[in-house]
Protein backbone atom coordinates (compact mmCIF):
# COMPACT_ATOMS: atom_id res chain seq x y z
CA UNK A 1 0.00 0.00 0.00
CA UNK A 2 1.32 3.30 -1.30
CA UNK A 3 2.38 6.14 2.00
CA UNK A 4 0.60 9.45 1.68
CA UNK A 5 1.95 12.34 3.43
CA UNK A 6 -0.34 15.61 3.46
CA UNK A 7 2.04 18.51 4.55
CA UNK A 8 1.78 22.64 5.29
CA UNK A 9 5.07 23.22 3.69
CA UNK A 10 5.92 26.75 5.72
CA UNK A 11 7.29 29.73 4.01
CA UNK A 12 10.91 29.54 3.43
CA UNK A 13 11.17 25.77 3.45
CA UNK A 14 11.93 24.10 0.37
CA UNK A 15 10.52 21.02 -1.63
CA UNK A 16 13.09 18.90 -0.76
CA UNK A 17 14.89 17.08 1.76
CA UNK A 18 18.33 19.74 1.56
CA UNK A 19 18.25 22.67 2.53
CA UNK A 20 20.07 25.04 0.55
CA UNK A 21 21.58 28.74 1.57
CA UNK A 22 18.37 30.74 3.59
CA UNK A 23 16.10 27.95 2.47
CA UNK A 24 15.22 25.13 5.24
CA UNK A 25 14.48 21.97 3.70
CA UNK A 26 12.20 18.99 4.14
CA UNK A 27 14.21 17.02 6.45
CA UNK A 28 14.09 20.12 9.39
CA UNK A 29 10.44 19.10 9.96
CA UNK A 30 9.66 15.69 8.24
CA UNK A 31 11.71 12.70 9.36
CA UNK A 32 9.93 10.05 7.28
CA UNK A 33 12.66 7.76 5.20
CA UNK A 34 11.56 6.86 1.72
CA UNK A 35 9.36 9.29 0.69
CA UNK A 36 9.34 12.21 -1.95
CA UNK A 37 7.49 15.41 -2.99
CA UNK A 38 4.71 14.89 -5.66
CA UNK A 39 5.69 18.05 -7.02
CA UNK A 40 6.89 21.52 -5.49
CA UNK A 41 6.43 24.71 -3.85
CA UNK A 42 8.22 27.31 -4.17
CA UNK A 43 10.24 28.18 -0.65
CA UNK A 44 8.25 31.54 -0.26
CA UNK A 45 4.92 29.57 -0.90
CA UNK A 46 3.05 28.22 1.68
CA UNK A 47 0.39 25.43 1.74
CA UNK A 48 -0.12 21.83 0.96
CA UNK A 49 2.66 19.67 -0.21
CA UNK A 50 2.04 15.83 -1.16
CA UNK A 51 4.79 13.43 -0.33
CA UNK A 52 4.25 9.63 -1.44
CA UNK A 53 6.50 6.73 -1.74
CA UNK A 54 4.80 5.03 -4.73
CA UNK A 55 6.73 6.67 -7.89
CA UNK A 56 3.89 6.12 -9.99
CA UNK A 57 1.38 7.91 -7.89
CA UNK A 58 4.00 10.71 -7.63
CA UNK A 59 3.76 11.29 -11.32
CA UNK A 60 -0.21 11.11 -11.44
CA UNK A 61 -0.10 14.17 -8.77
CA UNK A 62 2.81 16.45 -9.86
CA UNK A 63 2.40 15.84 -14.22
CA UNK A 64 0.41 18.42 -15.79
CA UNK A 65 -0.81 15.50 -18.11
CA UNK A 66 -2.96 14.39 -15.80
CA UNK A 67 -4.42 17.72 -15.22
CA UNK A 68 -5.36 17.44 -11.73
CA UNK A 69 -6.77 20.82 -10.34
CA UNK A 70 -4.86 23.00 -8.02
CA UNK A 71 -6.48 25.03 -5.62
CA UNK A 72 -4.19 28.17 -4.41
CA UNK A 73 -5.16 31.46 -2.17
CA UNK A 74 -3.90 34.06 -3.31
CA UNK A 75 -3.31 37.85 -1.68
CA UNK A 76 -2.87 40.06 -3.97
CA UNK A 77 -1.56 43.79 -3.69
CA UNK A 78 -4.64 46.13 -5.11
CA UNK A 79 -8.16 45.41 -5.23
CA UNK A 80 -9.29 43.54 -8.05
CA UNK A 81 -13.12 43.42 -9.44
CA UNK A 82 -14.44 40.38 -11.05
CA UNK A 83 -13.88 41.80 -14.45
CA UNK A 84 -9.94 42.03 -13.82
CA UNK A 85 -10.09 38.17 -13.14
CA UNK A 86 -11.40 37.61 -16.40
CA UNK A 87 -8.09 37.31 -18.58
CA UNK A 88 -7.29 34.32 -15.87
CA UNK A 89 -10.22 32.39 -17.08
CA UNK A 90 -9.19 33.08 -20.18
CA UNK A 91 -5.98 32.15 -20.25
CA UNK A 92 -2.64 34.82 -19.68
CA UNK A 93 -0.35 34.38 -22.16
CA UNK A 94 2.88 35.09 -20.19
CA UNK A 95 5.48 35.53 -22.91
CA UNK A 96 6.86 32.21 -22.25
CA UNK A 97 3.63 30.37 -22.75
CA UNK A 98 -0.06 30.63 -22.48
CA UNK A 99 -1.73 29.36 -19.33
CA UNK A 100 -4.61 27.14 -19.67
CA UNK A 101 -8.20 29.04 -18.47
CA UNK A 102 -8.16 29.05 -14.67
CA UNK A 103 -10.68 29.21 -12.16
CA UNK A 104 -10.65 32.72 -10.67
CA UNK A 105 -12.70 34.61 -7.92
CA UNK A 106 -12.39 37.05 -5.42
CA UNK A 107 -12.67 35.33 -1.96
CA UNK A 108 -12.80 36.50 1.73
CA UNK A 109 -9.62 36.08 3.74
CA UNK A 110 -9.43 32.28 4.49
CA UNK A 111 -11.07 31.67 8.22
CA UNK A 112 -8.25 29.43 9.25
CA UNK A 113 -5.29 31.10 8.06
CA UNK A 114 -2.31 31.18 10.32
CA UNK A 115 0.00 34.03 10.88
CA UNK A 116 2.89 34.37 7.61
CA UNK A 117 6.33 34.37 9.28
CA UNK A 118 7.43 36.57 8.46
CA UNK A 119 4.46 38.77 7.49
CA UNK A 120 4.17 40.13 3.98
CA UNK A 121 5.14 43.77 3.78
CA UNK A 122 2.38 46.47 4.73
CA UNK A 123 1.91 49.70 3.57
CA UNK A 124 -1.04 51.67 4.59
CA UNK A 125 -2.00 53.58 1.16
CA UNK A 126 -1.85 50.42 -0.53
CA UNK A 127 -5.14 47.83 -0.23
CA UNK A 128 -5.17 44.04 -0.44
CA UNK A 129 -7.21 41.16 -1.90
CA UNK A 130 -7.04 37.46 -1.67
CA UNK A 131 -7.96 35.79 -5.02
CA UNK A 132 -8.94 31.73 -4.96
CA UNK A 133 -7.25 30.21 -8.03
CA UNK A 134 -7.56 26.85 -9.26
CA UNK A 135 -5.15 25.56 -11.97
CA UNK A 136 -4.42 22.15 -13.81
CA UNK A 137 -0.78 23.17 -14.65
CA UNK A 138 1.90 24.20 -12.42
CA UNK A 139 4.76 25.75 -14.53
CA UNK A 140 7.77 27.91 -12.64
CA UNK A 141 5.79 30.91 -10.50
CA UNK A 142 2.54 30.09 -12.65
CA UNK A 143 0.33 32.12 -10.14
CA UNK A 144 2.44 34.68 -9.55
CA UNK A 145 3.05 35.20 -13.01
CA UNK A 146 -0.70 35.36 -13.58
CA UNK A 147 -1.62 37.96 -11.40
CA UNK A 148 1.20 40.10 -11.60
CA UNK A 149 0.22 39.98 -15.64
CA UNK A 150 -3.16 41.31 -14.19
CA UNK A 151 -1.97 44.05 -12.52
CA UNK A 152 -2.45 42.83 -9.02
CA UNK A 153 1.29 41.10 -7.94
CA UNK A 154 1.30 38.43 -5.33
CA UNK A 155 1.88 38.71 -1.71
CA UNK A 156 1.56 35.69 -0.03
CA UNK A 157 0.70 32.58 -1.81
CA UNK A 158 -0.82 29.23 -0.26
CA UNK A 159 -1.80 26.35 -1.83
CA UNK A 160 -4.84 24.93 -0.30
CA UNK A 161 -5.73 21.63 -2.46
CA UNK A 162 -4.40 19.50 -4.75
CA UNK A 163 -7.25 17.56 -5.98
CA UNK A 164 -9.41 15.64 -3.37
CA UNK A 165 -6.10 16.44 -0.47
CA UNK A 166 -6.86 19.52 1.14
CA UNK A 167 -5.01 21.57 4.55
CA UNK A 168 -7.73 20.04 6.71
CA UNK A 169 -6.64 22.48 9.49
CA UNK A 170 -2.76 21.73 9.60
CA UNK A 171 -1.08 24.02 10.96
CA UNK A 172 2.49 25.22 9.04
CA UNK A 173 5.15 22.46 9.68
CA UNK A 174 2.42 19.46 10.14
CA UNK A 175 1.49 16.56 8.37
CA UNK A 176 -0.56 13.46 8.58
CA UNK A 177 -0.44 10.31 6.47
CA UNK A 178 -3.36 8.80 4.38
CA UNK A 179 -3.53 5.60 2.97
CA UNK A 180 -4.20 5.41 -0.69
Amino acid sequence: MARLIVFNKPYGVLSQFTPEGRWQGLRDHLDIPGVYAAGRLDADSEGLLILTDDGALQARIADPRHKLPKTYWAQVEGSPTDADLEPLRRGVDLGDFVTRPAQARLIDEPADLWPRTPPIRFRASIPTAWIELVIAEGKNRQVRRMTAKIGFPTLRLVRAAVGDWRLGGLKPGEWKEIHV
